[in-house]
């Protein structure tokens, strides 16, 4: 397994042939590491790379332009893993003595596996928008963070569209729903929730696995042409998803009626479609596609440099931004750690009350160069923040992404119990005693 390491800072020459690069604790005085767990080889790799180019390029951005976080400069460590959890976590283990400030695993398998291991080294984890649902539970969780939002509260917010869209949540009753998803941990997230809202709402729920990677999915789509539920939603993940669009044309299954999660919705999962995408639907937490302030910085600072990872015309894509929500979450975490504590390079702790106490107001967001996001707030125990969601539609002829809803509200009032419930039964197998806030010895001045 080769690791590439990607100095991103015009200071960081000298650290690349220093005995020092991140190799002591010393070390970590002088600079803020951070690990990049990438998948640019292997199935997934088309989805990977701009993931993690939009990893790279936000910390080339501050490097470039403000000397890092804080002026400490950012040293960044990519570990190739291919989308292979046991590679993923034979890096987290290579890296993790260079005191990364988060660890961003990059897949839900990858998170389960590590979730334990963060906890025991006191590193955070941030798994955006993917993950354990439960992780959201603090209290049992307190390294792993995954807001804005999670499998379980985005497939509440998906049944609510749907049901706003046929007049009322009351006009499910009787109607059939499909969720085709990845055979994998990430792909049977939402079922659970799925379940549930079936039985509230009397919906037939179709469950529908596709294996890896997804490119065979013809009996999959023989059972939605024999039973035509009124709505399939598909949780998945690289090349599965546009042979899931291609099939589904292909039996004239309405493409207004089909939607996707947040990861089945974006350039990779369309384009290779053609024509036979157009009007696919996916629910998504960001806009994508406008030039911003940030992209403006982007180009001004990295790629008219010539330090950009890739192609200048992507940045605008859907992972491509991605990439940088998650490093933009990060470096606000290690910003408001050093404020808060008076330090340049926070430790985990200081870093995870940093992200406990994490609020993007809209002048945060203007600051960042993302105007008009919505608003995240998270707390001690509560490490997701209940974002709701927006649905985006592909216009093949334009060939981009239009946002076609208000944000909708998540279903926190039963999406929350699940997650206790599933917490605590988490924390019963593993002997963990749930904090309790209400009696928690803080650091100095940490607030809850």
């Amino acid at each position: 397994m080769s690791i590439k390491k990607l100095m991103v800072s015009g200071l960081l020459a000298a650290f690349i042939t220093s005995p020092l690069v991140v190799s002591t604790a010393s070390a970590a005085d002088d600079h803020i590491y951070m690990a990049g767990l990438a998948y640019r080889t292997g199935p997934y790799a088309p989805n990977g790379v701009p993931f993690g180019n939009g990893f790279a390029d936000y910390l080339t951005l501050l490097n470039e332009r403000d000397g890092g976080v804080g002026g400490v400069p950012i040293v960044y460590e990519e570990c190739e893993m291919g989308y292979n959890t046991k590679i993923a976590v034979e890096c987290y283990e290579k890296l993790k003595s260079k005191r990364p400030q988060v660890v961003i695993p990059n897949s839900t398998g990858v998170t389960y596996q590590l979730i334990p291991k963060v906890t025991n080294d006191q590193i955070p984890l941030l798994t955006m928008g993917y993950g354990r649902t439960s992780a959201a539970v603090g209290s049992v969780f307190p390294w792993v963070f995954n807001f804005p939002t999670t499998y379980w509260s985005q497939a509440t917010a998906v049944i609510s569209y749907i049901g706003a869209e046929m007049g009322g949540m009351d006009k499910l009753k009787g109607k059939r729903i499909a969720h085709v998803f990845h055979n994998s941990d990430y792909g049977k997230e939402a079922n659970p929730t799925l379940q549930v809202l079936s039985e509230k709402y009397g919906f037939d729920l179709m469950l529908l696995a596709v294996d890896h990677p997804g490119q065979e999915q013809k009996a999959t789509w023989l059972q939605i042409r024999k039973k035509r539920p009124d709505y399939v939603f598909m949780s998945g993940w690289g090349i599965m998803n546009s042979t899931a669009i291609k099939e589904a044309a292909a039996i004239n299954y309405p493409m207004d009626r089909f939607i996707g999660n947040w990861w089945s919705g974006s350039e990779n999962d369309v384009l290779p479609a053609g024509a036979a995408a157009d009007g696919y639907r996916s629910a998504t937490f960001h806009p994508s596609g406008a030039e911003t302030p940030l992209h403006r910085e982007l180009k001004k600072h990295v790629y008219d440099k010539g330090k950009g990872m890739g192609d200048v015309s992507r940045i605008y894509e859907v992972l491509y931004i991605r990439g940088l929500l998650n490093h933009i979450f990060a470096m606000e975490a290690v910003r408001n750690a050093q404020d808060h504590y008076g330090v340049k390079v926070p430790s985990g702790e200081q870093t995870r009350w940093a992200l406990e106490n994490m609020h993007m107001t809209a002048a945060d967001w203007e600051r960042v160069g993302l105007p008009g996001f919505a608003e995240i707030k998270v707390s001690c125990d509560d490490h997701e923040g209940g974002h709701p969601v927006l649905f985006q539609r592909w216009d093949a002829n334009a060939k981009s992404w239009s946002i076609v809803s208000d944000w909708v509200p998540t279903m926190r009032d039963l999406v929350r119990p699940m997650m206790e419930a599933d917490a605590a039964k988490f924390a019963e197998e593993n002997n963990i005693t749930p904090v309790s806030y209400t009696h928690l010895t803080l650091p100095t001045n940490r607030e809850v």
